[in-house]
C-alpha cells in the first residue's frame, strides 16, 4: 500500500490495508479517484451499480465496459463526463478456452510494477442514506499478446495519460481512441498459473506463480 501511494501520488494511503492476489468480481478494493485535495483512494465494489437502480437485489452488476462504445450509451455518457477512476494493479488474471477446459493465465506489464487499469464508477443511494460505491473497467481489443487467450482485454493506462483520465475534461472521440488503446505487446509478458486462482478464497502468492513451479509434472 505504501508503494501505491507513492506511485500514484495518494494524499490519503489507507494504513493497515494489505495487498491482494486475486480479486473477484463483487469484492471490494482501494479505486484512486480526485477528490478536493487531491488523488485519493476510496474502497469500492467491483461490479458497476448505476445511482438510478431502483432495486438492488435484481441489478446486474456491470462487470466490464466496452471502450469502443462508451461514449454512445447513456448510462456510461455521464459517468465518462465526471466519473472516471484508475483501477490500480500489478497484474491480472484472464483464462484461455481449449476444448472443454479453460487455462488461467497470469499477465503484467513489465514497464510498470505498478499500474492503472481505466474505471468507471458511481454511487448507490439506499434509502437509509447509506452510500455503495462501485466501479467497472473499461476493455479494449486484444494486443497480439492477449489475442492468444482472450479476444478482449482491459484498458491499461500509460502514465502520461492517468492525470488527464482523472481530472481533465470529457475526452473528444480522439483522445478516448489514444487513451483506450491496447496496450503494447512488447511491454507486457504471461504465463500460465494453478487452477487455484478459480476459486475466490485462494489469496496468496501461489495463484500468480507459474505453474510449472508448483507443479513441474502439470500440462495445461
Amino acid at each position: 500500500i505504501d508503494d501505491l501511494g507513492n506511485r500514484f501520488r495518494i494524499f490519503n494511503p489507507m494504513l493497515g490495508a494489505r495487498s491482494k492476489f486475486n480479486i473477484a468480481p463483487g469484492t471490494r478494493q482501494p479505486v484512486i479517484v480526485q477528490g478536493a485535495s487531491g488523488r485519493e483512494l476510496v474502497q469500492m465494489q467491483w461490479g458497476l451499480i448505476p445511482h438510478w437502480t431502483k432495486n438492488i437485489g435484481a441489478a446486474h452488476p456491470i462487470i466490464n465496459a466496452r471502450g469502443e462504445s462508451l461514449a454512445e450509451k447513456s448510462s456510461f455518457a455521464s459517468l465518462l463526463k465526471k466519473k472516471r477512476c484508475l483501477v490500480p494493479a500489478s497484474g491480472f488474471f484472464e483464462w484461455k478456452h481449449e476444448s472443454a477446459k479453460k487455462i488461467p493465465f497470469y499477465i503484467t506489464v513489465t514497464d510498470q510494477p505498478l499500474f492503472a487499469f481505466a474505471g468507471l464508477y458511481d454511487e448507490w443511494h439506499d434509502p437509509a442514506g447509506s452510500v455503495l460505491a462501485t466501479y467497472t473497467i473499461i476493455t479494449t481489443e486484444p494486443n497480439a499478446l492477449l489475442a492468444t487467450v482472450h479476444n478482449r482485454m482491459p484498458v491499461i493506462i500509460s502514465q502520461v495519460h492517468e492525470e488527464q483520465w482523472l481530472t481533465g475534461e470529457q475526452p473528444d472521440a480522439g483522445q478516448l481512441k489514444e487513451m483506450l488503446a491496447p496496450y503494447p505487446t512488447e511491454k507486457m509478458t504471461m504465463h500460465p498459473v494453478s487452477p487455484l486462482v478459480n476459486s475466490p478464497l485462494a489469496d496468496d502468492e501461489r495463484v500468480i506463480q507459474p505453474v510449472a513451479s508448483l507443479y513441474p509434472e502439470y500440462t495445461p
